[in-house]
């Protein structure tokens, strides 16, 4: 990795910042729309379209300064009984417990964090569940991660097709090797190893990327972002007004209680986000709103 004067500078910290809200109105303007486009049966149709709530919120920081914050964009709507989008900028201090962990960090524990986290929930179990972040984090040394994933309740070859080749297409343009490198690392981070199961069909994950070239990685990592909001709201608008039975909303709740297995068990995003004392609601908005356990 390159050193933080190269590669973690304030201008390249403002300019993933502005990136990370740029694409947070996009998303949340695209499924806005889904949700006023909505026709579908199972008194969808008869609901009020969704719009997002944004809430802010401030992370203490050491010795009476700031420790940055965010905002939560939260929808209840009728195609997406839960959708959140939230975007942070965070600064502070690594616990001494959480520093091993952490590139740079066992040198100097300061730490700038900022980032976009995506968990889209639908209320038809036709239409897959998704996750979706990106982010930026500065110690001693500086990286992008992220991803996204897709969880249907129903495997949909053509739909799992589609969802990949929008990654392999936004990989392909940066390096050939990328695509199989990040999904084999994303089908390995989103497991349950208590069940020996995957959670969902997968996607792209990767972290700790610092190829030495700043622009060509926040390029990358844009076109992540880029993807995502480019093939999601296309799959939800596939299935969400055709019609589902109760047996199919009953296998819906009990794969959502996979989902919130995973994020509490093995989830590294939501263990960063507790040891670094971020917003517990914010961390935690991945949750469904309505899980069943058989």
């Amino acid at each position: 990795m390159s050193s933080t004067n190269e590669y973690g500078s304030q201008d390249h910290k403002a300019r993933a910042v502005e990136w990370f809200a740029k694409l947070r109105d996009d998303l949340c303007f695209a499924l806005e729309l889904a949700e006023a486009d909505a026709e579908g049966p199972n008194g969808s149709s008869e609901l009020e379209p969704g719009k997002f709530q944004r809430k802010p919120w401030e992370r203490p920081g050491e010795g009476g300064k700031s420790g940055g914050g965010g905002t939560m964009s939260i929808m209840h709507g009728r195609v997406f009984e839960k959708a959140g989008v939230n975007i942070s900028e965070v600064e502070g201090e690594f616990s001494p417990e959480f520093r091993k962990n952490m590139p740079g960090a066992d040198e100097d524990p300061q730490f700038w964090a900022a980032g976009i986290s995506v968990v889209i929930h639908p209320r038809s179990p036709l239409v897959p569940a998704a996750h979706m972040n990106t982010r930026m984090i500065v110690t001693q040394k500086a990286w992008f991660g992220g991803g996204g994933d897709l969880t249907p309740v129903f495997e949909d070859d053509e739909e799992t097709a589609l969802f990949h080749r929008a990654y392999k297409d936004a990989c392909d343009r940066y390096d050939p090797g990328y695509y199989q490198k990040y999904k084999k690392a994303c089908d390995e981070y989103f497991y349950l190893p208590h069940r020996n199961e995957p959670r969902g069909v997968g996607g792209i994950f990767y972290d700790n990327l610092n190829s030495g070239e700043w622009e060509t990685d926040f390029a990358f990592t844009q076109d992540v972002g880029r993807a995502f909001m480019g093939i999601y709201p296309n799959l939800a608008r596939r299935a969400m007004d055709l019609p589902w039975t109760q047996a199919q909303k009953q296998a819906q709740l009990v794969k959502r209680g996979r989902y919130v297995e995973f994020n509490l068990l093995h989830d590294r995003g939501t263990l960063f986000g507790i040891k670094t004392g971020g917003n517990t609601e914010a961390i935690l908005m991945s949750m469904p709103p309505e899980v069943k356990w058989p």
